[in-house]
């Protein structure tokens, strides 16, 4: 038996039971792909993969068993090379974070200063996207955390440790006539043209379920992933954006005013994800402290190193 076989096995249930994605994530070929897995079950004496023909149904009974370890055999063998590089390199090497733009423009840099200034030799490296890709990223291992509000669906493999709530504000051009208003309400939003995030943020789905709630559909010309993008768009007229309350500054945003808006859309709640049983190195769980100081290095690996539920 041979970690790459693992490894492989992982892969092609990560991705959703498709060899040839799988054989793409890997650098590698389908048909190599297939053969490491055949090599593996005859080893084994079991089917690992229900088929029908040569399309992947799903795992069978053993092939549940089996996965459940291969992860942890997997996990083990990259958390061993985290330990050498731990104590051959301890302060320097990279720090991979997923994050939004929203978490990367306005909340990190100050973050990432204080840990610059701790840790000189460490590089950070940002990756930006869309909460569901943020989660897949740290999940599979390509980032060492994620920083984002709770992906639309269940990423298997993480831990999301809460850290705060933000609300949301409404962003409104100059003398626009919603500042005129005593409280804002749905309705009124419900006369200009929105502009908010994306359908794969949680902010999507909050906003259409409070129009619904009051049997209204909102008009929104534009959704977008980048919120100075969202910013752009209301400074030239084109309608008011419902946006993350820390991603207003009133020094920089001069030509925008702000509405708080917490009191008709829920609050998003931004997590810490890290995947499941890895080791992490010190200089980790210092930049987690410094994000969010209630995350101790005892709190984190205590969750992260909890027992994984079944698949």
């Amino acid at each position: 038996m041979k970690l790459q076989q693992l490894r492989f096995l992982c892969e092609i249930v990560d991705r959703e039971l498709s060899i040839s994605n799988a054989a793409a994530a890997l650098h590698t070929s389908q048909p190599s792909v297939s053969r490491q897995i055949q090599a593996l079950e005859k080893e084994l004496g079991v089917a690992v993969f229900a088929r029908s023909r040569k399309r992947i149904l799903g795992l069978t009974k053993p092939g549940i068993e089996v996965l459940q370890i291969a992860r942890r055999m997997v996990r083990d063998a990259e958390n061993l090379s985290q330990v050498g590089n731990e104590f051959t390199a301890k302060d320097s090497g990279d720090l991979v974070i997923t994050t939004s733009h929203t978490h990367a423009r306005y909340v990190l840099p100050s973050v990432i200063k204080k840990f610059a200034a701790e840790y000189p030799k460490v590089r950070v490296i940002l990756r930006q996207g869309n909460p569901t890709q943020i989660a897949e990223w740290a999940s599979s291992g390509d980032a060492d955390l994620s920083i984002s509000s709770e992906p639309i669906r269940p990423i298997p493999n993480l831990v999301l440790l809460p850290c705060y709530d933000h609300p949301k504000v409404v962003l409104t051009p100059l003398k626009h006539p919603l500042l005129g208003k005593r409280a804002l309400t749905i309705e009124e939003l419900a006369r200009y043209p929105l502009i908010t995030y994306d359908s794969e943020f949680a902010t999507h789905s909050q906003v259409m379920r409070a129009f619904e709630s009051r049997q209204l559909k909102p008009n929104i010309i534009l959704s977008a992933t980048d919120v100075d993008v969202m910013k752009t768009y209301v400074k030239h007229g084109m309608g008011v954006a419902i946006v993350a309350s820390l991603a207003y500054d009133a020094k920089e945003d001069r030509a925008l005013r702000s509405i708080d808006a917490r009191h008709l859309f829920e609050s998003n709640k931004i997590y810490v994800g890290i995947r499941r049983h890895s080791y992490l190195r010190g200089y980790v769980f210092r930049f987690i402290r410094l994000f969010s100081p209630k995350l101790t290095r005892e709190i984190v690996e205590r969750a992260v190193f909890a027992s994984q539920p079944r698949e």
